[in-house]
């Protein structure tokens, strides 16, 4: 996580969502969403790698020769690899606002989403290799 990332006091959402129903509460949702992805972006190096993996594979994916279904599954376990660097850099940047201090069990929840992470990309290379490979 970037240190200017960790330095701003932005309000958590619930004060903005409080009372807010239908299209308001989902352009806000929506707003908090984009916020996420771009702080991402700006400061999770795997997340653009991920990213770039992306950019590549999801056009491979609609010029092979595979089924429509295959070629959903193909891009959807990308999709699986981005979520889960989400939720992993979520974990990291949860216990690192906590402490910095080291601690078995912040080495741990940081493990187990590095963990996460390295299962999801397994999961695209086995998914890949199982359609792709006769």
């Amino acid at each position: 996580m970037s240190d200017d990332a960790a330095s701003v006091d932005v309000p958590v959402g619930g004060a903005v969502m409080k009372g807010r129903s239908g299209l308001a509460r989902i352009w806000y949702a929506a707003g908090y969403s984009a916020a996420g992805l771009k702080a991402a972006y700006r400061g999770e190096a795997a997340f653009r790698q991920l990213v770039l993996l992306n950019l590549l594979l999801i056009p491979l994916a609609f010029l092979l020769d595979v089924s429509r279904v295959e070629c959903a599954v193909l891009i959807a376990v990308v999709f699986l690899g981005l979520i889960v660097e989400l939720l992993n850099s979520a974990i990291e940047a949860t216990v690192d606002r906590i402490s910095f201090e080291l601690h078995p069990l912040a080495k741990q929840a940081k493990d187990m989403g590095s963990a996460a992470q390295l299962l999801a990309l397994c999961l695209i290379a086995l998914v890949w290799a199982v359609i792709l490979i006769p």
